[in-house]
C-alpha cells in the first residue's frame, strides 16, 4: 500500500511539472540584454565600411621611425610560422635561410616541448600577416598566422 501510494505521488509531482513547463514555454516574450559597447563598436565599424576614408583605430600603412630614437614597445600583434618540429638544427636552418632571404623581417624561435617553432614579422593588423603568408607560402611547408605579443619602435 506505501508503494502504491509513493508511485500515485511520483506520477502527479510529475505530471504538475509538465503542466508548469508548458505554461512557460507559452510565454512568447524573449528579453534580449546587449552591452551598449557592442552598439559602438557596431556603429563604428559600419561608419568605416561606408566612408572608409575616415581614420581607423590602428593604421594599417607603414610607419617611418628613426631606430636611434625610438623605443621597442610590446603590443598585441600577429606572427606568420614558417616551421614546427622537433628537429632543432632544422628550426635554425629555416631561421637562417629566411633571414637571408627577408633581412629586415625579425624571426623568433621559441621551443615547447617537443616542438621548435620559427615565426617572423610583426605585424599590426591580422591582414597584413595575411598578406604575407600567402606571399611565402609556396617556400615554406607549414605557414599559419598567430595572434600574439609583437615588439613595435614608437
Amino acid at each position: 500500500m506505501l508503494q502504491k501510494n509513493g508511485l500515485i505521488l511520483f506520477w502527479s509531482t510529475l505530471a504538475c511539472l509538465i503542466s508548469i513547463d508548458v505554461k512557460a514555454q507559452e510565454s512568447n516574450a524573449v528579453e534580449v540584454q546587449k552591452d551598449t559597447l557592442i552598439t559602438l563598436l557596431q556603429n563604428f565599424r559600419a561608419a568605416n565600411e561606408i566612408n572608409p576614408t575616415t581614420p581607423r583605430l590602428i593604421s594599417l600603412g607603414p610607419k617611418v621611425v628613426d631606430k636611434a630614437k625610438a623605443t621597442r614597445v610590446r603590443r598585441k600583434g600577429f606572427r606568420v610560422q614558417i616551421y614546427s618540429g622537433s628537429n632543432r638544427s632544422e628550426a635554425y636552418a629555416v631561421q637562417a635561410r629566411f633571414r637571408s632571404q627577408y633581412p629586415d623581417i625579425d624571426t623568433y624561435i621559441t621551443y615547447s616541448e617537443p616542438n621548435y617553432r620559427v615565426k617572423v614579422g610583426d605585424f599590426l593588423s591580422r591582414s597584413q600577416a595575411n598578406e604575407f603568408m600567402r606571399t611565402i607560402r609556396s617556400q615554406y611547408k607549414s605557414v599559419f598566422v598567430f595572434q600574439e605579443d609583437i615588439w613595435v619602435w614608437e
